[in-house]
């Protein structure tokens, strides 16, 4: 175990916020390629492979590099790893690389012997921002993939869904017209209608995450007093529920509202895998919980059937004084193999 927590205290070490992880990717590479993996890198991405493509499946493991920026609450260096009994402490411990260093030792394990899939590992940027330079980037090079374990902060339970998110900025229109005179269409008046739809929006709902939330969080219009506005400008926050596409979802809002919406991206998806999926029913044999996460990973970008899971707790994601507990690595070892020691995809 010593060489895995040795690996995540280095890691800690090397700042990696998010668009500035190069200095880890180096790290990370040269030690991967110490221990006889071929690395392909590309950008800030690492990735390597147990054997090249044939006909077999693809099972990506994934885990993120980068973090956030250390909040102003810490009362240890934030890249200083320190032990305390059981706990290793610092930026990235728990989020992400804990699920990194366990999702690296099981892809080590898993090569010494023959698998009915191919299997990679990769290392990934910009997860913390969503941004377009990390996951994405491999998929081309990395071919098509079967299935997905995406590393994250779950203690272990099996993540089946995960909400999306869509953002919309969204513009109701009337007529400009005197406010003493009955005059002029008012696009406040215009928006409310609109504005009580996304409200009241109900549709397919997951066993996990329930509905879709739709919530109007900023809104605007008119400058005099007098003038009736002509625009009501208004942002609706939108959280998938992996029950649909947001191109479907997007479809859906634009036929039953009148206002002009425009996406700001529909990237993030909310995803959903089903219950009978070989690692699913795999994961509950084995007594793995499953639920539904409402926090975003680089399980929305990936189009193809996903499981987050991985070791800490994502409550700790974030915050000062970030930790790991050394048996939670080693839990989160074990539980991979034997989750994915043989799978059929």
């Amino acid at each position: 175990m010593s060489e895995w927590t040795g690996l995540l205290e280095s890691l800690i070490a090397i700042p990696s916020l998010s668009r500035e992880e190069g200095p880890a990717a180096d790290f990370l590479q040269d030690w991967m390629s110490a221990r006889g993996h071929a690395v392909h890198r590309t950008l800030h991405n690492l990735w390597c492979e147990s054997e090249p493509p044939s006909g077999k499946p693809t099972l990506l493991l994934n885990a993120h590099i980068d973090t956030v920026k250390p909040s102003s609450g810490y009362t240890r260096d934030p890249f200083s790893p320190i032990r305390e009994g059981d706990r290793i402490y610092g930026l990235g411990s728990n989020d992400d690389g804990g699920s990194l260093v366990c999702l690296l030792a099981a892809y080590e394990a898993l090569s010494l012997r023959s698998q009915p899939y191919r299997l990679v590992f990769s290392a990934t940027a910009e997860e913390e921002v969503s941004g377009r330079n990390g996951i994405e980037l491999i998929f081309p090079e990395v071919g098509p993939v079967g299935f997905g374990i995406i590393g994250e902060p779950t203690g272990m339970r099996m993540a089946l869904s995960e909400k999306g998110l869509m953002v919309l900025d969204c513009t109701a229109r009337g007529k400009s017209g005197h406010a003493a005179r009955d005059e002029g269409v008012n696009a406040i008046y215009a928006a409310m209608d609109d504005i009580d739809w996304f409200r009241h929006f109900s549709g397919r709902v997951s066993p996990f995450l329930g509905e879709v939330r739709m919530s109007v969080t900023v809104i605007g219009a008119g400058e005099q007093h007098n003038v009736v506005p002509d625009q009501c400008r208004f942002v609706v926050d939108v959280r998938p529920n992996g029950m649909y596409s947001n191109e479907e979802l997007l479809g859906i809002i634009r036929d039953h509202v009148r206002c002009e919406v425009v996406p700001r991206s529909t990237r993030l998806q909310g995803t959903s895998i089903p219950e009978d999926h070989p690692a699913v029913l795999r994961g509950k044999r084995m007594g793995l919980p499953a639920f539904g996460s409402p926090t975003l990973s680089n399980r929305a970008l990936c189009p193809f059937p996903t499981v987050k899971i991985g070791p800490g707790d994502s409550a700790r994601s974030h915050t000062a004084d970030e930790y790991i507990r050394i048996p939670e690595l080693e839990e989160g070892i074990r539980i991979y193999v034997e989750l994915l020691d043989g799978l059929q995809i």
